[in-house]
């Protein structure tokens, strides 16, 4: 094992693009839990962490909100561990009274079984009216038809002393369509997703605090066939208790810039805080290379592991003329972390060995300069970069 000092690393898996790996509830976490013990430190999203009634508490893994993962990328927050958030708890007015006290008793069960700080819990004034789309490409998206309501009772509750918000809403459902049986059977595209991110990213730009969603849906009938990868989304009768687990050690979003929500008028400084100048790489498909945070870590320098991992986007390095480390699995990403950690040139591990390069003495002055390249990154992070 090693033992050099952490690498910190994002994982991204986008949401709602049907990745073979990553693309159910749940299903990534196996690949982010190894990605974690080889770098020491990793950063990722709700979308590979929660997995309904399963989940997995890692401190080397910081769970991040999406449209807060590409404003720490964009060098906009850093991140701060804590010891525990103040979970308030968010609920659509348009849950059944059944299944809104499904999720209530959800919160109880994780206060009274696992120490978690819930409340206070806001209902929203009416429905939100969440609907759901598919785009050209196949991918999930959403809206929602009052999103003022979300954003008053997301302000209630940053008000009442929240420093982290589940949000849980009522999502439509047709449980004999032919794409919801598809996703059981492990082929298609998790049609909630997209409208998910749409809800979380919301509040979390506008309050500036940790957030995450679990849909409210009734129970599905028993499919004796179903996918190993959706038999996660299928124990319980909600999908909160990832949620709220993984709030529960959010780091904080600190601003760093004036303008970022909840940021005073100095930019927030810190020896505890994780930047993004901390970070050694980024890890995402092959084919969805094009999100805000992949392509801000590609400008900065910082190594982009493109793994095989389809999807139905097809936005590779080649398309986008990005410089990537290849890797045919999470495993292998994994290999290439550790080599990255302790300073190994990824392409000493590749045959042939590709030759020096050699100017002459007589070029051009800044002829032939190199320049970091994937796994090239000159190593400028701290000595002891929060973690």
């Amino acid at each position: 094992m090693t033992t050099s000092r952490p690498l910190p690393t994002l994982l991204v898996i986008p949401t709602g693009i049907g990745c073979e790996l990553g693309g159910y509830a749940g299903d990534g976490l196996p690949a982010a839990r190894l990605l974690a013990a080889a770098s020491g430190c990793l950063i990722t999203h709700p979308n590979v962490m929660n997995g309904a009634s399963l989940y997995w508490s890692d401190s080397r893994i910081h769970y991040v909100e999406g449209s807060a993962l590409d404003r720490f990328a964009a060098a906009g927050i850093g991140l701060r561990s804590v010891r525990r958030q103040r979970l308030g708890l968010l609920l659509d007015a348009g849950i059944e009274a059944e299944l809104r006290w499904r999720h209530l008793q959800v919160a109880e069960g994780c206060r009274a079984s696992l120490g978690l700080e819930i409340g206070p819990v806001v209902t929203t004034d009416a429905p939100l009216e969440v609907s759901l789309c598919l785009g050209g490409s196949g991918a999930s998206w959403g809206q929602l038809g009052r999103p003022e309501l979300l954003l008053r009772a997301g302000h209630m509750l940053k008000a009442a002393g929240a420093t982290a918000i589940a949000v849980v809403t009522r999502f439509p459902e047709d449980n004999s369509s032919e794409a919801l049986a598809a996703y059981r059977q492990g082929s298609g595209v998790d049609a909630l997703a997209g409208a998910e991110a749409v809800i979380s990213h919301l509040l979390s730009r506008e309050l500036g605090l940790p957030c995450a969603h679990a849909p409210a849906l009734s129970p599905l009938p028993l499919e004796p066939g179903l996918d190993p990868r959706a038999a996660g989304e299928e124990l319980g009768y909600t999908f909160l208790a990832c949620v709220l687990v993984g709030l529960s050690r959010a780091p904080d979003l600190v601003p760093l810039a004036p303008g970022v929500p909840g940021s005073g008028p100095l930019p927030a400084t810190g020896a505890d805080l994780l930047r993004i100048e901390d970070v050694g790489a980024v890890v995402a498909p092959a084919g969805a290379l094009g999100g805000a945070a992949v392509l801000a870590c590609a400008e900065r320098g910082i190594p982009v592991i493109a793994v095989h991992n389809p999807c139905v986007l097809n936005v590779s390095a080649a398309a986008l003329g990005l410089e990537v480390l290849p890797a045919e699995s999470y495993a292998a990403a994994a290999g290439l972390l550790v080599a990255l950690r302790e300073g190994i040139s990824p392409s000493a591990l590749v045959r042939p060995l590709q030759r020096l390069n050699t100017i002459s003495a007589d070029r051009p002055s800044g002829a032939g300069e190199s320049h970091p390249g994937p796994g090239q990154r000159r190593d400028d992070t701290p000595p002891h970069a929060p973690c």
